[in-house]
């Protein structure tokens, strides 16, 4: 499965702090100056990315030109507001874990939505890769947050997500995965679905290799609980905590997906 298309999108797009106590990372991520600009293009591209093969677009355009190839991607990504939050949400924390941590999240799982409007059921993203030195697989299970004013109840709700199924990634999230990888051409993508799908059944892997993720985008930036939130976490596990802020939070989604589903007329 292909990775994002956005390579050092957050060097370039943002100004970040990093904090770490033992195994606890709090990260917070505020624009540059021109930082927008900057990734403008890309971060369309890659949004497209997520919904569709960028090859499979390209494909659309030669048979049947830019208008009708706009109009069949716009078919596949969600046009409320509350939708298109959503997605991104998961959209940014995708491209952060593969950039910043060195995971892949290996499935884009928005190409498979029963509807485009539909919130997808699961854990909202889980990386996986197998360990450089030991070969022992490493998961990543992440919850994405995208509210124009974040707050502690969501914050809550996110933990409690993690948290559920003993910390471990949901059996039905992980099959999924693993069946997607298992489908696919490439050797190497086989080999982590027949991981992933092992996994499932015999549970394996202790916490120490499963991480978790908390992934806020929001207008308000990072909320007070968050910190809160990271301190009372256990140090068994990798905890990331990190918050996107973008001040026109909803003006700044409206764009980039008007901007996604513009494939230009040239």
């Amino acid at each position: 499965m292909n990775r994002g298309n956005s390579v050092g999108l957050y060097k370039k797009w943002c100004e970040s702090t990093k904090e770490a106590n033992e195994r606890r990372y709090y990260w917070t991520y505020v624009e540059k100056d021109g930082g927008r600009d900057e990734i403008h293009d890309d971060l369309a591209k890659t949004i497209r990315s997520h919904y569709d093969r960028l090859e499979r677009i390209a494909e659309d355009v030669d048979r049947l030109g830019y208008k009708v190839a706009a109009q069949i991607l716009s078919e596949a990504m969600p046009q409320t507001l509350r939708g298109r939050s959503g997605d991104l949400g998961e959209i940014l924390a995708t491209e952060l874990v593969e950039e910043e941590i060195g995971l892949r999240v290996p499935v884009r799982r928005f190409r498979y939505k029963d509807g485009r409007n539909m919130a997808m059921r699961g854990d909202d993203f889980i990386g996986a890769e197998y360990d450089g030195e030991t070969e022992k697989l490493r998961l990543l299970k992440g919850e994405a947050k995208s509210n124009k004013v974040l707050g502690r109840t969501t914050v809550k709700n996110a933990r409690n997500v993690l948290n559920r199924d003993n910390g471990r990634c949901t059996p039905d999230s992980l099959l999924f995965v693993a069946n997607r990888l298992l489908e696919s051409n490439v050797s190497d993508d086989k080999k982590l679905g027949r991981s992933l799908r092992d996994e499932v059944g015999l549970k394996s892997l202790y916490a120490d290799r499963i991480d978790h993720m908390l992934f806020t985008v929001s207008g308000n930036g990072p909320h007070p609980s968050l910190k809160k939130d990271l301190k009372a976490t256990g140090a068994n596990r990798n905890q990331y905590v990190v918050n996107i802020h973008v001040e026109d939070h909803q003006d700044f989604i409206a764009d980039m997906y008007a901007e996604a589903e513009d494939l230009g007329n040239d």
